[in-house]
Formats: structure tokens, C-alpha cells, sequence
């Protein structure tokens, strides 16, 4: 008897390891080491999205004080600002400018064994880093932008550094998963909204089978959310709009309004692809700083005019109009903010144009319900269907756009709605334009990517056979 606490200690030792190696099997253990450096690239992303949202906050709310005391110096730092945001990116890093989203898009299609390390000119940590600066230095001066799409770029040059530092013998996934996976954190990460990461990434960034990356999609996506959620606390980015979700005759004026909101959003992207065209007539670096510098001074004059309302991301316009709505918003606004949004785009400095366009969508909502004596009651409803609809006229992703103000705003009795308002919108703005503004841009993306020299030392080459087999499950 003395023995048998050892027998038993020996027991269950030999236990342990039989469920241990039969738990813990090479394909679990490939599956991890694959999936770490995302997990790590994940609460990198989710930190630098926060940090972001900060300094992007301190940024507008910077550009309201001066102009709020001071209208007449938008005469000349709203010039300014514009010039050094484009100059930023015309020498440092020219892939910076605009969105994000459209560069992302095309490095993932340029990911390929023969074309993968041209894209290092879309997504590097140079690019990012100039991306930040020239965003911040255009909200500084009153632009018209948003940092959701600037956030999805960076947060996928992110993975992709943290995948190219990966060691030769350590188990790698494809670099295309890289910035898929990437991209979705990124979006997470700006919104809190988990779910819009994940159908972003099957409606927007690719086209494949999402069996492919939905592990590596999942996992950073709960990473990057956890983590800018650990700085910023649980929160809703609009809070908790009170919303009636009636059924019945309302349904014909959410659809009223999805094609009104639908077909002005399509009209935007034509503007920005229009002023983008013309915008290359303009070749030498005097033509183009003179471009620039217009596009400063006719933004100058509209934050002058309409005050601090006419200029930043628009969210406090959309917090005003879901939360304290005195139904007395000027008729201008949503003309003045899109016509902000199209010269803040086409100065050629960084900014998205997905807050922004929410927030012309909010305008554009509340103007029609007053136009039409919708109750006050009824009216938020209506401001997020044309939230919805607004931004899937631009974009051209219904679900992504529903999804992400239902997870904004915790108002689940209105997802028929804001489904119904989506595809609506998808529908009409199709009649203007087949493609999106970020498929025509990628194409522009690709084109000028494929233009550039070849990198003198290519990378490490493209091990398909790397991807987990459970990925394909």
C-alpha cells in the first residue's frame, strides 16, 4: 500500500500524456503556430486603430476650435492643409492617398507567386506610416474625411510585416489570407463592429470560398476587437438611437428613401471618378499643387459659409440628428458636405470616405423626412436606412453597410429594414454605374502597381501547400 499514491501519481501521468499527444497532434500544433503571428498581428492592429481614433479625434475637434473662433483662417490653413496632405504622399508614399480600401483590394488580386512582391508598393509600413500623417494633417485644416478606410490599409500593411518577418521553417499561411484577414481586423478595430469585419471581407475584399481564411478572418477579427475594445471600453460608435420599427406603410417610405439615398450615393462615386479623370490632365508638379491648392480654397470657403458642421468626419451630425433632432438642420448642409467630400477626396491627400458617407446619408435621411412631415418619432428610423443606403450607393456592399449601423447602434428590431434599404439601394445605383467606386479605383491601383520597377530582392516564394488542411473545411 505504501506504493499506491505513486501507482496512482505514474496513472495518471500516463494519462495525461496519451490525451495530450492525442489532442495535441502536429496538425493542432501547425494550425497554432500558423495562426499566432495573426493573433499577434491582431492585437498590434487593434492598439494602432485606437491610437488612430485618437489622434483622428483630437484632430477634428482641433480643426473645430480654430475655425469656430478664427473662420477667416480657412483661408489660408484649409489651402495649406490640403498642400502638405498631398505632398506627403506625392513624395513618400503615392499609394497612400484616398481611401485604402481600393489598395487593399488590389494587393490582394496582385498576391500571386509571379506579381506578390510589387506589393509592397500598395501595403508597407511606410505607406501606413504616411498614410496617418497626411490624414491627420487634412482633418487638421477642415477636409472632409473619415479614417475607417485609412484604418483597413494600414491594419493590412500591419499583417503583411508581421507575415514577411516570419522565419523560412516557421508554418505560414498564404499572403493572400494576410491582408484578407488584415483588412477585416482593421474594420473591426475602427467600428467595433465584429460582424461587418467578417461580411466586409466575403462581400468586399475577395471573391474566394470563405472556408479558405474563415479561421484566420475569425480569430483576428475577436483579437483586434478585444483589444481597441480593452482601451476604449464596450462601446457603440452611435450609441442607442431610440428607433420604431414599424411594418405595414412605412415599409413603402424606407424604400422611397433607400432609392433616393441609393441613387445620390451612386451619383457621389460618379463625381469622385469624373473629378479623378479630370484631375489627369493636370501632368507637371506645378499643375498639380495648383489642382490641390483649389480644391483648398473652394473648402475653405464652404467651412467658412457653413461653419464647423461643414467640415471633419460628420459623426457629431450624426449623433445631433439620431439623438437630439430639433428638425432644424439647413437645407445646404448635405450639398456643402458633398460637395466637401468630393474635394477633400480629390486633393489627392489620405481620407475614406465611409464615415463621411454615412454621415451625408444622415443628412440626406432627416431632409427628406422633413420634407415629407415624417413625426419626429418615426424619423430615425429613416436616417438609418439612409445611412445604409447612402453608403451602399458608393460601395456597393449592402450587407457590409446594413450590418455595420445595426452593430453601430444596437438596433436589432431594424435589420429587416436596414436589409430591405440596402439592397434597394444596391439595385438603383447599379442603373448609374455596374461597379463600385472601390472596383474601379482597385483597377487604377493595379494598373499604376504593375507600372512601377520591379523590386530589385523578391521575397520569399508562394507555398500554397503551407495553408493549413483545415482551412479548406
Amino acid at each position: 500500500m505504501p506504493d499506491s499514491p505513486s501507482r496512482y501519481t505514474r496513472l495518471l501521468a500516463w494519462l495525461d500524456r496519451r490525451l495530450l499527444r492525442r489532442l495535441y497532434t502536429d496538425r493542432v500544433r501547425r494550425l497554432i503556430l500558423q495562426s499566432f503571428p495573426f493573433w499577434f498581428a491582431s492585437v498590434v492592429v487593434g492598439g494602432v486603430a485606437v491610437g488612430y481614433e485618437r489622434l483622428f479625434a483630437w484632430a477634428e475637434q482641433l480643426s473645430f476650435a480654430w475655425l469656430r473662433h478664427e473662420p477667416l483662417l480657412a483661408f489660408g490653413l484649409t489651402p495649406l492643409a490640403f498642400l502638405v496632405s498631398w505632398v506627403l504622399v506625392q513624395q513618400l508614399a503615392p499609394a497612400a492617398r484616398g481611401s485604402g480600401i481600393p489598395q487593399v483590394m488590389a494587393g490582394i488580386e496582385l498576391s500571386t507567386p509571379s506579381r506578390h512582391p510589387r506589393v509592397g508598393y500598395l501595403l508597407s509600413l511606410r505607406v501606413a506610416f504616411v498614410k496617418v500623417l497626411s490624414s491627420v494633417a487634412l482633418l487638421l485644416g477642415g477636409g472632409v474625411i473619415g479614417r475607417e478606410g485609412p484604418t483597413i490599409q494600414i491594419s493590412a500593411a500591419i499583417f503583411r510585416a508581421i507575415n514577411r518577418l516570419q522565419p523560412a521553417g516557421w508554418p505560414q499561411l498564404s499572403r493572400q489570407i494576410a491582408l484578407v484577414t488584415g483588412g477585416a481586423a482593421g474594420l473591426a478595430a475602427a467600428f467595433n463592429t465584429p460582424l461587418g469585419g467578417i461580411v466586409f471581407v466575403v462581400e468586399e475584399l475577395t471573391q474566394l470560398h470563405m472556408a479558405r481564411f474563415r479561421m484566420a478572418v475569425f480569430s483576428a477579427v475577436i483579437i483586434a476587437g478585444l483589444t481597441a475594445q480593452t482601451f476604449l471600453g464596450p462601446y457603440l460608435y452611435l450609441d442607442f438611437p431610440k428607433v420604431t420599427a414599424h411594418v405595414g406603410w412605412i415599409l413603402a417610405t424606407v424604400a422611397l428613401v433607400a432609392v433616393v439615398c441609393g441613387l445620390a450615393g451612386a451619383l457621389f462615386a460618379k463625381t469622385l471618378l469624373w473629378l479623378g479623370s479630370f484631375r489627369k490632365r493636370f501632368a507637371s508638379f506645378g499643375q498639380q499643387a495648383g489642382w490641390v491648392l483649389g480644391c483648398g480654397l473652394l473648402m475653405a470657403g464652404l467651412a467658412y459659409l457653413v461653419g464647423q458642421e461643414g467640415v471633419g468626419t460628420g459623426k457629431p451630425i450624426i449623433n445631433r440628428l439620431l439623438f437630439a433632432n430639433d428638425g432644424q438642420t439647413p437645407w445646404y448642409l448635405f450639398p456643402a458636405r458633398f460637395a466637401g467630400m468630393a474635394l477633400s477626396y480629390s486633393g489627392g491627400g489620405a481620407g475614406g470616405v465611409f464615415a463621411t458617407s454615412l454621415s451625408a446619408g444622415a443628412i440626406l435621411g432627416d431632409g427628406l423626412c422633413r420634407l415629407g412631415a415624417v413625426p419626429l418619432e418615426d424619423r430615425n428610423l429613416l436616417i438609418l436606412v439612409s445611412m445604409v443606403s447612402f453608403l451602399t450607393g458608393v460601395v456597393r456592399s449592402p450587407f457590409t453597410a446594413a450590418i455595420l449601423v445595426l452593430e453601430m447602434t444596437d438596433r436589432h428590431s431594424a435589420i429587416f429594414q436596414l436589409l430591405l434599404s440596402g439592397l434597394m439601394a444596391q439595385a438603383v445605383a447599379s442603373l448609374i454605374d455596374p461597379h463600385s467606386l472601390y472596383e474601379h479605383l482597385k483597377v487604377s491601383f493595379m494598373r499604376e502597381t504593375l507600372d512601377q520597377p520591379a523590386p530589385k530582392s523578391a521575397a520569399r516564394p508562394e507555398r500554397p501547400e503551407l495553408i493549413d488542411s483545415a482551412e479548406q473545411h
